[in-house]
């Protein structure tokens, strides 16, 4: 009697790594080059599409950091108090235009440009008004609370440069040289299906041996998330000939296509062979990852084809491990891949050899304080209540065959992505 398995990896020769898949599709299929400005208030999360060079420097000049006082340091003494005798005052908007008179002080607030002259600024909390003098205790370092012009941003410098995807602080760096709007690439347009005789959109009535539609959803806020520009095209059924003209309609007009389910090699899996009957390739298939295995990159003319698995962890996984990376390098970013971070294992692990694993993990503080990955009791592909229920994913290289409980791994946090 032959020996069963329950390793849905097993079967079907060598399996690409993500990786070389990567490189075969973006080598096949370069970054979209259209540009557009973008306001402020409309570019986060979009791609940067040209360095940005300071017109300005930042602060445009020398001023207070603190509410206090502000001095010439030859003017203090070293051993016991100082005082002197207010010069006058100058607040953020309303500079002086004469230098500070050797041997006084000036009342200043917090931003307002120090005229020539000053070179430290006191706090108010630290020093005695007496009428028309400040008397100044000893111990201040020469330049405290004083910020240089140009300390934050120097004119000339580069601020940000291309292919970066663009963030809050981003934006607010841009506003303080003086800039209302940003180059950036044009949005990436993806047309998005499902498929399956079995899937039923959520709000309707399932027959027997029906389920509603969870991958679609996923994926379009993970689309949205990514600034794409979203097609929903719905559910399309087990047909190659509908498969193939759908996805040949929707080639024209998109920069993407996305799809899960019907990518394994069953009898009623006919994406691959859809967008090969569309004109098009399939230039990778089988990914050694997991979960995951069955997943298509290819292309329909001059559109990318991405075909994610059935199973709503795996087209999770897939989409942020696969599709993520390609999508941003697509859309013109220069940085596509996480941000990995080193935790300690709270479980032992063991896997085979030559392809790339994704544990879901809840993240505890050990007794030493470092974080501690703790693997979800349940890590079946299609259970989506796992990754809701956990912080992010541990990754286990393809290399690795165990790990045990002490052991540093890789933390991929589903927040940074």
């Amino acid at each position: 009697m032959a020996q069963l398995t329950d390793d849905c990896f097993a079967f079907g020769g060598k399996l690409m790594r993500i990786e070389d898949a990567l490189t075969e599709l973006e080598r096949r299929l370069p970054p979209i080059d259209e540009t557009e400005a973008a306001p402020l208030t409309d570019a986060e999360g979009r791609i940067l599409a040209a360095d940005i060079v300071a017109g300005r420097s930042v602060p445009p000049h020398d001023n207070s950091a603190v509410d206090g006082y502000a001095v010439r340091f030859a003017d203090l003494a070293a051993d016991g108090p100082t005082r002197l005798p207010l010069a006058g005052r100058v607040a953020a908007g309303h500079p002086l235009a004469d230098p500070l008179p050797a041997g006084s002080a000036l009342r200043a607030f917090t931003g307002a440009a120090l005229p020539s002259g000053v070179d430290t600024v006191l706090m108010q909390e630290d020093c005695e008004v007496d009428g028309d003098t400040v008397s100044i205790p000893p111990g201040i370092r020469k330049g405290a609370n004083y910020r240089l012009a140009g300390e934050d941003v120097a004119e000339g410098s580069t601020i940000l440069e291309r292919g970066r995807r663009l963030r809050p602080a981003d934006l607010g760096l841009a506003a303080s040289i003086g800039l209302a709007e940003l180059p950036v690439f044009r949005r990436l347009k993806v047309a998005l299906f499902s498929t399956g005789d079995e899937v039923r959109e959520p709000g309707t009535t399932t027959p027997e041996g029906a389920i509603y539609d969870a991958n679609r959803f996923t994926l379009h806020g993970l689309l949205r998330r990514l600034g794409c520009e979203i097609t929903d095209l719905g559910i399309l059924p087990d047909d190659a000939g509908r498969l193939r003209r759908a996805l040949g309609d929707a080639a024209s007009g998109h920069d993407l296509l996305m799809t899960s389910g019907g990518v394994s090699g069953g009898e009623e899996d006919h994406v691959k062979q859809a967008v090969e009957q569309a004109g098009g390739a399939v230039h990778a298939w089988r990914l050694a990852i997991k979960p995951g295995r069955p997943v298509a990159l290819g292309q329909i003319g001059s559109t990318a084809f991405i075909g994610l698995p059935g199973n709503p962890v795996a087209v999770l996984v897939t989409f942020l491990l696969v599709a993520r990376p390609l999508l941003l390098r697509r859309a013109g970013a220069e940085r596509t891949a996480p941000r990995l971070f080193p935790v300690t294992a709270a479980f032992g692990y063991r896997k085979k050899k030559d392809r790339r694993e994704y544990v879901r993990v809840t993240l505890e503080t050990g007794e030493d304080g470092r974080p501690r990955a703790v693997k979800h009791p349940r890590d079946g592909a299609g259970i989506l209540s796992s990754v809701v229920e956990s912080d992010g994913l541990v990754e286990l290289g393809e290399e690795v065959t165990e790990i045990r409980p002490g052991e540093t791994v890789s933390f991929l946090s589903f927040d940074g992505f």
